[in-house]
């Protein structure tokens, strides 16, 4: 089969589970890396022939993504702040949102003369806490995690992108371990917000493959993981240290509110789309 005919059939068999646009970068990004034809080489060499090894490859890809499968999961990558990130199904997929406060940060902080230090609750792959110590290279990047498997693919993240992030295995809702942290210039984090109750109307490329420990809280406790960094923030931030938190839209009001009862100064930012998606805390 030539690389044409077999282009076609990918994004044709893709259209059953999305729509035309995401099935084409979709299409592009898989027969790039694994076949390495780009768009441009379909329309210079339509009639170039697929190896069967490469063609079997195609194959075993496409009915990931029938599945529901994310692509990110599918390429085991995803790009973030310029960077790639390793990823599967023990972390979330990096967000745009998310890049957009972290940004936040370093745009923040990018010509601060004394070392700042940095904690990022519920890491995961690592995309913010890497991409910070990245850009922020003197900063120090405590990056946590419930999960050991999460903290591989971060540790495997920094080693990637040439970073040294300090990655501990923390239960963050356990109180009784908060003294074991330090004081901090910058508290930011992208937690769990999306009660249960919602789960029924979610994308199954979401619910069937992303782990929930990172997305759902209790439908009766949505705002958990914020009360606990306010909380926090108040014994571990230094003077006019920041938290930074990604939300849920629905829910920003209530985040800001929150902080507002014990911090200086709260900010709520859009994010591209123009929701309101991200709270800035000053203590």
């Amino acid at each position: 089969m030539t690389s044409k005919e077999l282009y076609r059939n990918f994004l044709v068999e893709l259209q059953s589970v999305y729509e035309l646009s995401e099935a084409t970068v979709i299409t592009d990004w898989v027969f790039e890396h694994i076949a390495h034809i780009k768009k441009s080489d379909l329309i210079k060499n339509p009639l170039q022939n697929i190896p069967a090894p490469v063609a079997k490859r195609l194959a075993e890809k496409q009915e990931e993504l029938l599945q529901h499968k994310p692509v990110q999961y599918v390429m085991g990558n995803s790009t973030f702040y310029n960077m790639q990130f390793q990823v599967n199904n023990k972390v979330l997929i990096p967000r745009p949102e998310t890049e957009e406060m972290t940004n936040l940060v370093i745009n923040s902080y990018r010509f601060e003369q004394k070392q700042i230090s940095v904690l990022d609750i519920g890491t995961g792959s690592g995309c913010i806490a890497v991409s910070i110590k990245k850009n922020l290279p003197s900063a120090k990047v405590i990056a946590l995690d419930v999960s050991e498997d999460a903290l591989e693919i971060a540790r495997a993240n920094a080693i990637t992108n040439k970073t040294n992030i300090q990655c501990t295995l923390f239960d963050f809702l356990d109180e009784s371990r908060w003294p074991e942290l330090m004081l901090f210039d910058i508290i930011i984090s992208n937690p769990p917000y999306i009660p249960l109750n919602e789960k029924e109307n979610m994308d199954k490329n979401v619910v069937d493959h992303e782990p929930h420990t990172a997305l759902f809280v209790p439908d009766n406790n949505p705002l958990l993981f914020y009360e606990k960094i306010a909380k926090f923030g108040r014994s571990h931030l230094n003077y006019n240290g920041k938290i930074f938190v990604e939300t849920h839209e629905e829910h920003t009001k209530d985040v800001a509110a929150l902080f507002s009862a014990s911090y200086q100064q709260v900010i709520v930012k859009k994010d591209m789309f123009g929701k309101e998606r991200m709270v800035i805390a000053t203590y």
